[in-house]
């Protein structure tokens, strides 16, 4: 992050309150931004702490650019946001986004865990299906669940906001079923290891009238990359090489 001394000066500057980014707080951003030519500076002036996880993600999706987070006193956050580039550096960067390939390094741990290793993050990884619940580490096929879960929970709140959708409560609860787990553990031969089915349930309190709700979670569900990547089939090409 930048210094205040070497930040350019604000070209506007927006009070969110206590809104966090699924309560309107994404709406007020964007209609602040509007004005901006590219490359502006927005401040934006919140006493909500969640923005301060959820804005610098936000701001990556859209091309925006966070150039600093300073406290204005004990309860208030700056935030200075350049607005993104011309169409024709945006059309880079999209293009960029969609050629990306996404990269994790798995080592294994001992005691049947796993550490992986995506960008700055590390996870520890259990086994690949428990039952246990003293295992010190989330099973893979929980991991899998929570990426669904994650996923659809994150994208309906921003399209939501998008939407100028207040969001009071936002749960997702997710149960599946494996075809045969003993195939895994190399008992039976019959069906195959993986998930048979995955049912669940988006409970919701928000501003906005069951039918919008509704095409508003068909819209998630649409353009979920877990959920799409699970209802699809999958081009996996895996192989061993010996160190």
């Amino acid at each position: 992050m930048t210094r205040e001394t070497s930040l350019p000066p604000a070209d506007a500057v927006c009070e969110g309150g206590d809104l966090d980014c699924g309560s309107g707080l994404l709406l007020i951003i964007r209609n602040a931004m509007d004005p901006l030519s590219a490359g502006g500076v927005l401040e934006l002036r919140s006493r909500e702490r969640s923005v301060q996880e959820d804005l610098p993600a936000w701001c990556r999706l859209v091309g925006h650019t966070l150039l600093s987070v300073l406290p204005a006193d004990e309860k208030t956050w700056r935030y200075f946001i350049r607005k993104k580039q011309t169409d024709a550096t945006l059309r880079t960067d999209l293009d960029q986004a969609k050629a990306h390939a996404w990269r994790v390094r798995v080592r294994g741990s001992g005691a049947m865990r796993a550490q992986a290793f995506v960008r700055n993050h590390t996870i520890t990884v259990g086994q690949p299906a428990s039952f246990d619940t003293q295992d010190a580490a989330p099973s893979a096929l929980e991991y899998l669940l929570a990426a669904l879960g994650g996923s659809l929970v994150t994208g309906f709140q921003w399209r939501a906001s998008r939407q100028g959708i207040a969001i009071q409560d936002l749960e997702i609860s997710l149960e599946a079923h494996v075809d045969n787990l003993l195939v895994f553990l190399g008992i039976e031969e019959t069906g195959h290891p993986g998930l048979r089915t995955v049912e669940g349930s988006l409970y919701v309190d928000a501003d906005a009238d069951e039918e919008g709700l509704q095409a508003l979670w068909q819209e998630t569900l649409r353009r979920c990359p877990v959920a799409q990547s699970l209802l699809r089939q999958v081009a996996v090409e895996l192989h061993l090489k010996r160190t």
